[in-house]
């Protein structure tokens, strides 16, 4: 039986020691749902013997500093590989593609000092997700909200971090689309994030008119668009869940309402309306 574990091993080793190489630039999606196909059976056998089956395709693919650009839309792609033992390790759901990315950026950010390397890897990842840019938002979630702590997985996040603050149409689309309880668990989690989220939202209310038609405040330009009770929500949802910021941004309101004019009257100034709105 050792023997055919050994041979198992030596199986999933020949795997991963392929995915270092540049035999991976030809393959396709076909060929990579073989591959882990054949890694997942080979780790089946071996868990039912050893605990912690090794996952060394993965790991391999992750490591390759080469690893071509199709192949890493593939191990992103929102739909699932076709396999006929279901992966999460490969198109599937987005927390573990957000821990893929982490071991993957991480990878990078320890082969090459440059930070320009980091950038084109995630750029080509947004390029990847083209389509699916809700999905690639909760990827991006997920990353930050890995919990592994490590020294190298902190320098992973705070250049996630540093990239999606300049990805502005990211950052608005994260703000929108996803679920307010994650943006909260992000806000708490990561003060860049939070302070990155809190301008979003005053960039909204900046961009709003008030319409005498509808009676409300609305934006005039930004997309996605957010309604002023949207808005309203989103600020009071960051006060709870980060009560300290709720002072300092007051104080900022406040300041912006006094350069309109200082006026209490509904329609005004957004600055005003929005104070009105927030402590009600």
């Amino acid at each position: 039986m050792e023997a055919v574990l050994k041979n198992l091993a030596s199986t999933a080793e020949l795997l991963a020691a392929a995915a270092q190489t540049g035999v991976v630039e030809h393959w396709d999606k076909q060929t990579l749902s073989r591959a882990f196909h054949w890694a997942q059976y080979c780790e089946h056998l071996f868990s039912r013997f050893h605990d912690n089956p090794p996952h060394q395709l993965l790991v391999g693919l992750l490591n390759n500093p080469n690893l071509p650009t199709s192949v890493m839309k593939i191990l992103f792609d929102s739909s699932p590989v076709d396999t006929q033992h279901n992966s999460s390790a490969v198109g599937a759901d987005a927390e573990v593609q957000g821990v893929m990315l982490m071991e993957r950026l991480g990878a990078v950010m320890s082969q090459d000092s440059e930070a320009c390397r980091a950038e084109h890897f995630l750029d080509s990842v947004l390029q990847g997700c083209e389509g699916e840019a809700k999905h690639f938002c909760l990827v991006i979630a997920a990353a930050l909200l890995t919990m592994e702590n490590a020294a190298a997985e902190t320098a992973s996040q705070d250049f996630l971090l540093e990239w999606l603050q300049k990805k502005h149409s990211v950052l608005e689309h994260m703000c929108s689309a996803l679920p307010t309880a994650l943006l909260m668990d992000l806000a708490k989690e990561h003060v860049k994030f939070r302070d990155a989220y809190c301008d979003v939202l005053k960039n909204w209310a900046s961009d709003m008119e008030y319409s005498i038609n509808d009676g409300e405040w609305v934006q005039t330009s930004t997309n996605p668009t957010v309604s002023f009770q949207k808005l309203t929500e989103h600020f009071l949802a960051l006060f709870e869940a980060c009560p300290s910021l709720r002072d300092d941004v007051e104080k900022e309101l406040n300041a912006l309402k006094i350069s309109d004019g200082d006026f209490d009257v509904r329609g005004l100034s957004v600055w005003g309306d929005l104070l009105s709105a927030l402590n009600k």
